[in-house]
């Protein structure tokens, strides 16, 4: 990775929107991966950052872009808590039901993590509460596993 892309990387991870803009405009390639796999959005979400992740959005960064274990930036923002990006990225296009390396969605996420705001949010936008992870579990076997008593009746009414 170059200085260059190193520079987007850090500036979507600390929320360094002037260096973000200025990259931008350099057209720095807004989907590029890390060793992991993260692209600079799935950085700016994941670390609560509002502001990058809206100016990444609107030039173009891809919102379903997964790492190499097939996690999406709406997946991060599910584990970490953080609606307000969670509106954001579902707003941008965020595929609600997409699923990571073992069958995981956004909204298990939620509901593992006791995320509730997120189970709302994901629900009310049409995130399906029936998808089946690897081990054939729903969100609501989640909700049940980790004793989210409030997310189970989210999901269940």
């Amino acid at each position: 990775m170059n200085e260059q892309e190193n520079s987007l990387f850090n500036a979507s991870r600390t929320g360094d929107l002037e260096l973000l803009k200025e990259l931008i405009e350099q057209k720095t390639g807004l989907n590029i991966r890390d060793q992991k796999g993260y692209t600079p959005l799935i950085i700016a979400a994941y670390n609560g950052q509002l502001e990058a992740t809206r100016m990444l959005l609107y030039a173009g960064a891809d919102v379903n872009a997964q790492d190499a274990g097939g996690n999406t930036a709406l997946m991060g923002v599910c584990f970490k808590g953080y609606p307000e990006i969670a509106e954001l990225l579902i707003e941008n296009g965020a595929d609600l039901n997409l699923q990571h390396g073992n069958g995981g969605t956004a909204l298990m996420f939620a509901t593992m993590f006791g995320r509730n705001a997120l189970v709302k949010i994901l629900i009310k936008h049409g995130a399906d509460k029936y998808v089946r992870e690897s081990r054939g579990l729903t969100a609501m076997d989640l909700a049940v596993q980790q004793g989210n008593v409030e997310g189970l009746e989210l999901l269940t009414t």
